[in-house]
């Protein structure tokens, strides 16, 4: 009986660990934690699924993923510039770095990609397309950069023009390099953002640009929100901050994404 107790103490103590662990990194896999704690594969799956009963996690790659924290909300813009203003100043700048005079360039609309306009004084002969108002503005006073706005309906919580208008304006286009913010990065489901509208205006940027670079601090990952975007083998560059979990930085180098600290 003493033996019982002290095998299901060992066996709660694990999981509590794997918990601990899945909290920390977002992400943990069935062989290292088999090495981790000296027992078998089979006894981690099987701990893995026990905690997956409980909806403490989703088993997903060999491992298992923290339970997606929901970003179903479309912040108005004001108050997403408020949050994490200091990772998304360092990913602006880390982004600025890579244009090039003579570039044609999309910046999306979103807090980040604003950051990331900011950075553009003294690019020369820049051809700028984007469909957010407030970028646009700030981009207005610079001589050596040219402002495209195609046409469409505004949202006013991001300051952008979406909807069939501004998707026909996009097709006009062919451009180096898209900007990209984005509201989730997931593992599976790849990028998301809270508006339909605005992920198929996503779409449209990514089909007609050679590179795509996504700008995201480190709060975006392991997230979901309502509407796709495209998978992350899609994306040639990710600009974030220290924050992102390594296992999860590891997978999606992995998927050839060149991962971009600021």
């Amino acid at each position: 009986m003493k033996d019982s107790k002290e095998g299901m103490k060992s066996t709660v103590s694990r999981r509590t660990m794997i918990l601990e662990k899945l909290e920390a990194e977002n992400q943990v896999n069935v062989s290292q934690l088999s090495e981790e704690f000296g027992i078998s594969e089979v006894t981690i799956r099987n701990d893995l699924a026990q905690l997956e009963e409980k909806n403490l996690l989703v088993r997903a790659r060999g491992g298992a993923i923290k339970i997606h924290q929901r970003v179903g909300l479309d912040h108005q813009l004001l108050k997403k510039n408020k949050i994490n203003i200091k990772e998304k100043r360092k990913i602006g700048k880390a982004a600025a770095k890579l244009v090039q005079n003579n570039d044609t360039i999309i910046i999306d609309s979103g807090s980040t990609t604003s950051e990331f306009a900011t950075n553009l004084e003294g690019i020369s002969n820049l051809n700028v397309i984007t469909n957010a108002l407030n970028i646009a503005s700030q981009l207005s006073n610079l001589k050596d950069i040219n402002v495209i706005v195609p046409g469409g309906f505004l949202r006013k919580e991001s300051l952008s023009l979406v909807g069939t208008p501004a998707e026909s304006g996009f097709q006009n286009y062919f451009c180096d390099k898209v900007f990209l913010g984005v509201d989730g990065i997931d593992l599976e489901f790849g990028l998301t953002t809270p508006n339909i509208e605005e992920a198929h205006l996503n779409q449209k940027m990514i089909a007609i640009s050679k590179q795509v670079i996504v700008l995201a601090d480190s709060s975006k990952f392991a997230k979901r929100s309502l509407a796709y975007i495209c998978p992350l083998n899609k994306v040639d560059i990710l600009i974030t901050d220290e924050g992102i979990p390594k296992g999860i930085k590891k997978q999606i180098e992995s998927l050839g994404v060149n991962i971009i600290i600021a």
